[in-house]
């Protein structure tokens, strides 16, 4: 009898325990799917940062890549543009010298015609030797000292002409700066610019327009 009224009992404890163990059993599981999903965010986190990490390094890669592309794009725009600079300078000096030549020799050819006139008293025309060096000068034909100044005149506004180019190069100037006597001395020789042989008054002009004198018909051909 005693057996039988304890039975139940028995059984009681028994389902207890069972089920405390379900229980401790369950917090254990729940305590490690907790750590699992702790680790799993962890990870996932990880593989983020490793994933922009890579992002990262592959921009600046590209970006230096871009970057190193366009500086070797500018070299090359920038040799380019000194060995055209250099061009330039050694065109524009060889004019200058050629110009500074044909004012020489038209200078010289005034100076000798105001010694010997192109008129001859003996026969009254015009001396077709003197009128050759002056007319391949500036492309007049010399018939009289007023065209022989002039093409005097004309040869000295060549000389300012291309002094104005070569100063605007080698100083990086633009069109329309502005300019002195004295900015283009050092490029023409003694270091003086030329005076028009009938008393003219010479206007520099700025960068890119050309120079002129106030005598009508001293000018450079256009």
């Amino acid at each position: 009898m005693k057996l039988k009224s304890l039975l139940p009992w028995l059984c009681v404890l028994g389902l207890g325990a069972g089920l405390a163990w379900m229980y401790a059993g369950s917090q254990r599981k729940d305590v490690e799917l907790a750590a699992f999903r702790e680790d799993s965010q962890q990870l996932q986190q990880l593989r983020a940062e490793i994933e922009e990490a890579k992002t990262n390094r592959t921009q600046a890669e590209s970006d230096e890549l871009t970057r190193l592309r366009k500086d070797n794009e500018e070299l090359l725009r920038l040799r380019n543009e000194a060995s055209q600079l250099r061009g330039d300078k050694q065109r524009l000096s060889t004019q200058l010298q050629t110009a500074q030549a044909q004012a020489e020799g038209a200078q010289a050819q005034f100076q000798a015609l105001r010694a010997n006139p192109l008129q001859p008293a003996s026969t009254g025309r015009p001396n077709p030797a003197a009128q050759v060096p002056l007319a391949a000068l500036s492309g007049l034909t010399a018939t009289n000292s007023e065209q022989v100044m002039a093409a005097a005149c004309i040869n000295n506004l060549r000389v300012i002409d291309a002094a104005k180019q070569q100063w605007a190069l080698e100083r990086q100037k633009p069109r329309g700066a502005l300019l002195t006597a004295a900015d283009l001395s050092p490029y023409v020789k003694s270091n003086a610019l030329p005076v028009c042989p009938a008393g003219g008054i010479y206007t520099l002009n700025p960068v890119g327009l050309a120079p002129i004198c106030n005598i009508p018909g001293h000018a450079l051909p256009r």
